[in-house]
């Protein structure tokens, strides 16, 4: 007896309705590029830390240390500056250059009022970290010279300390113009130099060659045209402790004449001539397309 074994074929039952794809219509983005057309344009615009003030600043550890930084940077500059003064311009350039390296990535190594001042004109850093930075650097100028004094006493043939006495001797104007000069260029320098800060070597390079640069200017210009020698600093901190406080024992009433005018001449015109060295360098930047730095 045959048996017939029937096999079971599957069909697979297939949709007849066709499958559509669906496709996503995305709107193309057009980025709308605003053209500077004023190169000028947000120049005064704040390029610092907008949240530092008063209330927060001292929140930052970081703060004690740059404060600790300006003031021992520029006691070693004034060191630097009391004994070896205007005569040998190299020799303060190099030294200028590892205290810069030295303190740079503590503060930014201003080391100078005109500088701290022609950062906040243009809002590099904030007015309370200025106002801080001022002051120690007056505190650092002050035991530089005291350390410079206390040699100068200890030591039997010292170096002298520079000499700038020729505010009162009918030169004022003429010392002060050099003065404000030589401000001017080294705050243009230093402004420059913070484009190269990513690099500690090559800012303080900068930043001492422009202080060198200053230098030469003064000496050729006051030695050659003037018949002045050795009556320059470019810094105020410096100039404040040793040229304008009284160290001998006259009375302040006596020279308060002649307080007044070094003032001018060794405080705020080279505090004005800084201030101009950093918007020109600004302005330049600006003009040629260049990002300015902090």
């Amino acid at each position: 007896m045959a048996t017939t074994k029937s096999k079971k074929t599957s069909t697979r039952k297939t949709s007849t309705k066709p499958k559509t794809a669906t496709v996503k219509t995305v709107a193309p983005q057009t980025k709308t590029v605003a053209t500077n057309t004023n190169p000028m344009k947000g120049f005064f615009a704040r390029k610092g830390d907008k949240t530092e003030n008063i209330l927060t600043i001292f929140k930052r550890p970081q703060i004690y240390g740059a404060i600790l930084g300006e003031i021992i940077g520029t006691m070693l500059l004034s060191l630097l500056m009391f004994t070896l003064g205007l005569y040998q311009p190299l020799y303060v350039m190099f030294g200028m250059v590892a205290i810069t390296m030295a303190v740079y990535g503590l503060s930014g190594a201003h080391l100078n009022p005109l500088v701290t001042v022609g950062a906040m004109a243009t809002r590099r850093v904030s007015a309370i970290r200025g106002v801080l930075y001022i002051i120690a650097q007056i505190i650092g100028a002050w035991f530089g010279l005291l350390i410079a004094n206390a040699f100068i006493v200890a030591g039997e043939n010292a170096v002298e300390l520079p000499a700038m006495a020729a505010v009162a001797d009918g030169q004022f104007w003429l010392v002060t113009l050099i003065e404000f000069m030589g401000a001017t260029v080294f705050g243009f320098f230093f402004a420059r130099a913070l484009s190269y800060k990513r690099s500690a070597l090559t800012f303080a390079v900068t930043v001492a060659l422009g202080f060198t640069v200053a230098l030469l200017f003064l000496i050729v210009i006051s030695s050659n045209f003037v018949s002045l020698q050795n009556n320059f600093m470019i810094n105020p901190a410096i100039s404040m402790m040793y040229q304008i406080f009284p160290t001998s024992g006259e009375s302040f009433g006596a020279i308060f004449g002649e307080i007044c005018l070094a003032l001018v001449t060794y405080v705020i015109f080279p505090i004005l001539g800084g201030v101009i060295g950093f918007f020109l360098s600004d302005v330049t930047s600006r003009l040629s397309g260049e990002e300015i730095k902090q």
